[in-house]
């Protein structure tokens, strides 16, 4: 009763029963009236009447059963009861679908589909209280309802002479609508990929160059580490005599006046004894002779 779908569930409860041809038992037609009780054809009516009254039990709410529930009630009785409780008071109910008709808007809902199916269910329900709406006030009535971001299908649909039919518009509205999820998805991914942070710089190494071998050298030689320095005294070191402290060529004089290397000659294994200084080695001539 609070989802109004009366009108959906008698549409498609009377194809069943034109399917099964047993229309005759909800709506009285002409020369297929009820048989006596006397007549032989009777009993084959009350099994079918009884069929179509558990298709009617069988397909309502439990609240709508508990309504029209009756006992030896006919399938024509519990049509009629739940016709009367969906349609009567005409002109009120009119009034109140006539409002809200006017009033729905696109805003109310998640998306075009549900929007289009709510306008037709109220010009459904307005039709079956004496009330129809054409195609032209319905096609009017979706694109003035439709929010800025339609504004472009809605001129062309407004446009158009003749108005399209109202499937046709709402399948405009559908396209129109998946092209903008679309353009909205590339644009939401174009925006991640430009806001992806970048990998931190390890600052630690910021500044720092690998020295080449000159700056190196020469940072040696402004520590006192080169070979021109290796005279200089430690800041702090204790006062040992250094074996550099003797320039090489008093070296070489001091340690052995012929070894060209500057190596000390070993003393003699017997003192005592007369010994002589072996002969050095031929000197070479060197290579600018």
């Amino acid at each position: 009763m609070e989802k109004d779908q009366y009108e959906t569930w008698a549409e498609l409860f009377c194809i069943h029963a034109r399917s099964n041809r047993v229309m005759h038992h909800i709506v009285p037609s002409t020369g297929q009236e009820p048989p006596a009780v006397t007549d032989a054809k009777h009993e084959q009516w009350s099994t079918l009447d009884a069929i179509v009254l558990q298709w009617i039990y069988s397909t309502i709410s439990t609240d709508l059963l508990s309504t029209i529930l009756e006992p030896n009630s006919t399938a024509l009785e519990a049509w009629k009861c739940l016709e009367d409780i969906f349609q009567d008071n005409q002109n009120a109910r009119a009034v109140t679908l006539e409002q809200e008709f006017s009033n729905t808007r696109m805003e109310d809902f998640p998306n075009v589909s549900a929007y289009c199916q709510r306008l037709k269910m109220l010009s459904d329900q307005l039709r079956n209280v004496g009330s129809p709406v054409n195609n032209h006030r319905l096609v009017l009535q979706l694109i003035s309802g439709l929010p800025e971001a339609y504004r472009s299908v809605a001129t062309l649909i407004r446009q158009s002479n003749p108005l399209p039919a109202f499937y046709q518009a709402c399948s405009m509205l559908t396209l129109e609508e998946a092209g903008m999820a679309k353009m909205a998805n590339t644009r939401s991914h174009a925006a991640m990929h430009t806001t992806q942070p970048r990998p931190t710089e390890d600052t630690s190494q910021r500044g720092y160059r690998r020295p080449n071998n000159r700056s190196r050298s020469r940072e040696i030689q402004g520590h006192g580490g080169g070979r021109g320095n290796r005279s200089a005294p430690q800041t702090g070191a204790p006062n040992v005599p250094s074996p550099w402290s003797t320039p090489p060529w008093q070296q070489q004089q001091q340690y052995s006046a012929w070894q060209p290397w500057g190596w000390a000659m070993p003393p003699c294994l017997y003192p005592t004894s007369q010994w002589t200084r072996p002969a050095g080695p031929p000197k070479q001539p060197g290579i600018l002779g």
